[in-house]
């Protein structure tokens, strides 16, 4: 649960590995870290957060590599994050005392986060204080693969073996013996170390106090806008923040999570490389941070969804961050993978896939991006209209669908209702701003295709609509989705029978759903997985809309009491433990968190 103030608690691995709870959050817009518990950093990529990976003993705990601060003899830490800011202080204990580690990728003197610059000056400050007691503190680097030191300016410069990474240059205000040094220090003392990528700061006075300061100052001017008095009004402005973690500054993208390959579950094949940024993610991103005020967040998405799509010529479900195409799939046979699930993989083999949902969450992108007073040129508009096109086709034909399955494709009951998306948001645009394109076919087309949806997707012996157009009976929380893309009206007879069948045919305990029954929906793939996180969030959106606000209510409480101390939620959850599971922190999930806090707070009486 969210904890502005923990307790200390002790310090566990599981098979060499922190639990992916203990895990902070760190980044500058460009990249991100991850902060254990126990003072390691087990991962940071350089110098972007689709780069390789500098420390990666997140996947791999012995060969990995990692930046550690801490004190010998460890026993028990606290985190908790400096409020409104991503800095992130960890108090360590030990046998004979305490210290305090601050952790920030700091940012420029001045930065504006609303701004599409870059903020951040390739550097991350890690500054200890000991506050009780006396230590020894042992600081170490160690790149993936190892690294090799030597005195350079007012510090170490640090050649990886893999020559793939960034140069690196180490900084401290105390004495260092190389890339791991011990130092005896007692309560009042202070230790700095900086570690630099890209530029050095050769003439620069070492002042990292400074730094942290101005990086806090900057996050705490961003959040002036934060604009929420709703539920849970603690772990939504921590959402805000972590979505911010997850967004590249300058681009204007929004990676799905900062890392790759953490399995869902422990031990099995589903470890998929989240550093990229998805179309529809973009389009959940956009609605949730346009609702608590960053409304300049919002724009830049879905600027950046327009220009990757005009780039590409075509629809695609991910883009790098750039807007490029994302690379190939691989498997790294050089990591075992968290807590031995291989394989560890770079690259997303889905990025090819038909998934025709892509063709509404574009249209959509538009349509808001039109509303907000964005502007199409004629070329541009040209392509989106043809999209719409096609997507009055598309659907009868089989794709993967939002899940990205692995097996062969069909007809899909959600894709088919965001091409329903598509040809009535197509239809808006033109009619709204008289532009060429046959409205007036593609609302006819949107309509039949609504109720096609409604009728022939409807099974009335289990009484629910299917996962596959042309019925089954077969249910998907996808489903669920529906009404929030204004596909089917929330409370239609079929959508109410459609929510409940979810909740009990779905259902992983303590309103916790499975994304589908694998017996009943393969994949592609073996094993099964946890419960899928966003999944609960959007059942919380359909009670709201069905008038069951105080099921809802207790519903969204349950849901947020899952996050970490320091409020990060993953991909998944594994039901039986409550463990969290999938790559993390994963921003469906923290776009869930806002959107139905949101929604919630509306459906109370709240200002919005």
């Amino acid at each position: 649960m969210h904890d502005p103030d923990p307790p200390f608690r002790p310090v566990r691995r599981l098979d060499g590995y922190l639990p992916l709870e203990d895990l902070g959050l760190i980044g500058d817009g460009t990249t991100a870290a991850l902060v254990g518990l126990d003072g390691t950093i087990p991962w940071m990529c350089l110098p972007r957060f689709d780069s390789e990976p500098v420390f990666c003993a997140l996947l791999d705990h012995t060969r990995g590599g990692h930046f550690t601060v801490a004190p010998e003899n460890l026993r028990e830490a606290r985190q908790r994050y400096e409020a409104d800011t991503g800095v992130l202080h960890t108090e360590l204990r030990s046998d004979t005392g305490t210290v305090r580690v601050t952790d920030a990728v700091v940012l420029r003197s001045g930065a504006d986060l609303s701004d599409d610059a870059p903020s951040g000056r390739g550097e991350l400050v890690r500054s200890v204080t000991v506050l009780e007691g006396s230590v020894r503190l042992a600081v170490e680097l160690e790149p993936r693969g190892g690294g090799q030191a030597h005195v350079l300016y007012s510090g170490l410069e640090v050649l990886p073996a893999r020559s793939a990474g960034p140069r690196l240059h180490l900084r401290s205000d105390r004495p260092m013996e190389g890339l791991r040094t011990v130092h005896d220090l007692r309560r009042g003392d202070r230790l700095h170390v900086t570690l630099s990528w890209g530029r050095f700061h050769r003439h620069h006075r070492f002042d990292a106090d400074a730094v942290v300061d101005r990086t806090v100052d900057a996050w705490r001017r961003w959040m002036r806008a934060f604009d929420y008095t709703g539920p849970q009004h603690a772990l939504v402005r921590r959402a805000a923040i972590t979505l911010k973690m997850c967004d590249d500054w300058v681009n204007g993208a929004l990676v799905a999570a900062p890392t790759s390959s953490l399995p869902a579950p422990v031990g099995g094949v589903r470890n998929w490389d989240y550093r990229y940024a998805w179309i529809r993610d973009a389009a959940f991103a956009v609605f949730a941070l346009r609702r608590v005020g960053f409304d300049g967040e919002a724009d830049a998405f879905l600027g950046w969804v327009l220009d990757a799509f005009e780039r590409s010529r075509r629809p695609r479900i991910m883009y790098t961050l750039d807007g490029d195409c994302v690379p190939d799939e691989i498997e790294d046979a050089g990591l075992e993978g968290y807590r031995g699930s291989a394989p560890v993989r770079w690259g997303n083999g889905a990025a090819d896939q038909r998934q025709h949902d892509v063709y509404g969450e574009i249209l959509d992108c538009a349509d808001q991006w039109l509303r907000r007073g964005g502007e199409i040129q004629p070329a541009m508009w040209a392509s989106l209209a043809g999209l719409t096109d096609a997507a009055g086709r598309a659907w009868r034909q089989p794709d993967q669908g939002i899940w990205e399955i692995r097996s062969d494709g069909r007809p899909f009951t959600y894709s088919a209702g965001l091409c329903q998306v598509a040809l009535d948001r197509g239809a808006q645009i033109a009619e709204r701003l008289g532009l060429p394109g046959d409205a007036g076919r593609w609302r006819a087309e949107a309509g039949r295709l609504r109720d096609l949806i409604l009728r022939q997707s409807w099974d009335e012996g289990a009484r629910t609509l299917s996962v596959y157009l042309d019925g089954g009976g077969i249910v998907d929380a996808s489903l669920l989705n529906l009404p929030l893309r204004h596909v089917v009206p929330v409370g239609h007879p079929r959508m109410v029978a459609t929510t409940r069948a979810i909740a009990e045919r779905l259902s992983a305990g303590d309103g916790l759903l499975y994304r589908y029954l694998h017996d009943e929906h393969p994949d592609g793939l073996a094993g099964d997985e946890g419960a899928f996180v966003l999944c609960s969030f959007w059942m919380v959106d359909n009670l709201i809309g069905q008038g069951r606000v105080e099921e809802a209510e207790d519903l969204y409480v349950s849901l947020c009491s899952r996050a970490s101390p320091l409020g990060l939620l993953p991909e998944q959850i594994d039901p039986t433990t409550g463990a969290f599971m999938g790559n993390f922190p994963q921003a469906f999930s923290h776009i869930g968190v806002i959107a139905s806090g949101v929604n919630l707070d509306r459906a109370k009486g709240g200002s919005r």
